[in-house]
């Protein structure tokens, strides 16, 4: 039966915010963490963007859950050894309950070095030798690599866990969830596509975890739930590939108008309806995940944890 788990935001909320969340988050139940990896929000409304690898140091002092990155890309921004070290280090500070989520990124995130922005192919190719590379360095011995996109030279890392970090390979679409089959310790989501989990299964993934997660609104005005989610995360709501190609925050404010409160209304969980959030996360269950995440949006979180730890997840598959 699946768990649930609460999805901390930086690209919404400050390093000490984060930590109270997380606190908040084990004393209603939720059993583990997933945290964002951003440099930029997707919005100004949002409004930060911590350094996600400080508030994990936080975290592990602060509760006892386990703790992954949703998602991390070690591919452009931060160089795969780097993010090995960081991974490592969260792993050793929490004794073991860390896992590296990994994806293709954004270029929100990482052109910010001028570098360019590669197309889907490529970013894919690079996650594979990222990971490759990140892999042998868990090993803590020395480690040499002279790659198609990566070089590291006689590196090695002396802090790392006893067990190798397990690394869950983030996937939208075809390419990205084979990749994920092949390679990853698991499977991350985002929709409680049924068909996406079966292709992972079948195409390697076995029982390796499947992982996924959304966002609700909980408020007692539906309405103005609505207009929260309208006016901070209406970026989930955009078509196609546009959340991998803007550049920066004003560029996808740019495009807030394609978005309307009626969309949001009619595809979004907003409100204090119980069966809605509950439906929302059954949905991913039937789907045939193992850990389900949820984040809040908007400023209500001790109003979020409460409506959850009395009313949602008592009636959850697995609860």
């Amino acid at each position: 039966m699946p768990e649930y788990g609460y999805f901390l935001s930086c690209e919404e909320h400050g390093p000490a915010d984060l930590v109270e969340q997380a606190r908040m988050a084990e004393q209603a139940g939720f059993r583990s963490l997933w945290i964002s990896d951003h440099y930029h929000p997707w919005n100004d409304a949002q409004g930060e963007s911590p350094f996600v690898w400080s508030v994990i140091g936080a975290l592990s002092q602060a509760v006892s859950l386990p703790i992954e990155t949703a998602v991390t890309c070690p591919t452009v921004r931060i160089h795969p050894a780097v993010v090995a070290q960081a991974a490592a280090t969260s792993a050793v500070m929490t004794n073991g309950r860390f896992r590296l989520g990994v994806g293709s990124g954004e270029a929100l995130n990482e052109h910010i070095l001028g570098h360019t922005w590669p197309p889907a192919d490529v970013r894919l190719e690079m996650l594979e030798e990222a990971i490759h590379v990140m892999r042998r360095l868990f090993t803590g011995e020395e480690v040499t690599h002279h790659g198609t996109h990566y070089t590291v030279e006689n590196a090695r890392l002396y802090t790392v866990p006893d067990e190798p970090v397990p690394i869950d390979v983030s996937g939208f679409g075809p390419k990205a969830t084979e990749l994920a089959s092949r390679v990853g310790d698991g499977y991350i989501t985002m929709m409680p596509e049924a068909d996406m989990v079966r292709q992972f299964r079948e195409g390697g993934g076995g029982t390796k975890p499947v992982i996924g997660g959304t966002k609700v609104c909980y408020g007692t005005d539906r309405d103005e739930a609505v207009r929260t989610v309208h006016r901070m995360w209406f970026n989930e709501y955009l078509p196609g590939e546009m959340g991998q190609i803007l550049p920066s925050p004003r560029h996808f404010e740019q495009l807030q108008p394609l978005v309307t409160e009626e969309m949001i209304a009619e595809q979004g969980v907003c409100g204090d309806d119980v069966d809605e959030h509950v439906a929302a996360l059954t949905a991913f269950a039937d789907a045939g995940f193992d850990t389900i995440y949820v984040n809040q949006i908007g400023p209500d979180q001790r109003g979020f944890f409460d409506f959850y730890r009395t009313k949602v997840l008592p009636q959850l598959p697995g609860n």
